[in-house]
């Protein structure tokens, strides 16, 4: 019988924002680990990056324009070959949009970016909600995962 291998994370963390107050290498780590619904250890690339280039991707990438607070860019294992470990994919979140949004949601900054992490990686899992019943499966995952990791429902109005 095989064993079956614990999950786990490499993380490429690259910082391009001078925002204040970000989360360390490790806490971002814990959170996309936490939200990783498969087995063995997969790379994850997080940008964290300013509103020019949150702004640039979304329109490049979305066709919308201005900054966004979290975009997903899952990478398919056939197109790599020949990795010795898997690439989930890539996440960017725009830091002053986080900010922004935290405040005007009455959320902490920690507790909205570990939201923003969670979200991303439900995504490059192949989750979404464009569609109210793939909405409620992702919304619920995510509520789940933020309340193992201590935080509140981020959809409840408070």
């Amino acid at each position: 019988m095989a064993a079956v291998q614990e999950p786990g994370l490499e993380l490429d963390l690259q910082v391009e924002t001078g925002a204040d107050d970000l989360p360390g290498r490790e806490t971002f780590e814990h959170w996309a680990l936490a939200a990783w619904q498969g087995e063995g250890t997969v790379e994850l690339t997080l940008r964290l990056v300013d509103e020019a280039e949150s702004s640039e991707l979304n329109q490049t990438y979305r066709g919308k324009s201005g900054p966004t607070n979290v975009l997903s860019f899952p990478v398919e294992a056939a197109e790599l070959p020949g990795l010795e470990l898997p690439l989930l994919g890539d996440l960017v979140i725009c830091a002053p949009v986080v900010a922004r949004e935290a405040a005007a949601q009455g959320k902490t900054a920690e507790a909205h970016w570990a939201h923003m992490v969670v979200h991303g990686m439900l995504h490059l899992q192949g989750y979404d909600h464009l569609e109210p019943a793939e909405a409620e499966v992702m919304e619920s995952l995510e509520t789940d995962i933020l309340r193992r990791l201590g935080y509140p429902d981020p959809y409840r109005e408070e």
